[in-house]
């Protein structure tokens, strides 16, 4: 039997993901590699189990978005958001990121920089806690680890 200390808490981490990151490992795999979500997120849970309770989230919808940066900033004690194309365009995910409690990094799987001319421009960067950008899927592990 293993004895937990009173002041042992696991921090709630939730993994928010917008729009196409739903076809990870089949979209533009030259940019965004090979792995399908399911799989990398599985391989997450086992590296962090037991020192923290992660949850993920992906929608399309912005205002999906929106109402899960609320529910979960309420609820979690960090996010890692990639907001993907609503980067570029979203005030209102922005304002959602300001808005909430919990600490955010924004993570985003290749380059954006780099990339469009369209991607350069960052509404979200401003009021995250952390940006990581151009790392593949380890960027998200890396956010996890910053939070804890």
């Amino acid at each position: 039997m293993q004895c937990i200390p009173l002041f042992y808490y696991m921090k709630k981490i939730t993994i928010i993901n917008g729009p196409n990151l739903n076809l990870l490992g089949t979209r533009e795999t030259a940019i965004y590699g090979d792995m399908d979500w399911d799989t990398y997120y599985k391989s997450l849970q086992e590296e962090f189990n037991g020192k923290v309770q992660l949850n993920s989230f992906q929608s399309n919808s912005e205002g999906e978005l929106v109402n899960a940066l609320q529910k979960f900033g309420k609820e979690c004690d960090g996010i890692v958001l990639n907001p993907g194309g609503f980067t570029h365009t979203s005030v209102a995910i922005a304002d959602a990121v300001k808005a909430i409690q919990a600490d955010v990094i924004c993570v985003h799987i290749s380059l954006v920089h780099k990339r469009e001319k369209e991607r350069k421009n960052d509404l979200i960067q401003a009021y995250a806690n952390g940006y990581l950008s151009g790392l593949g899927m380890d960027g998200y592990k890396l956010a996890v680890e910053c939070l804890l």
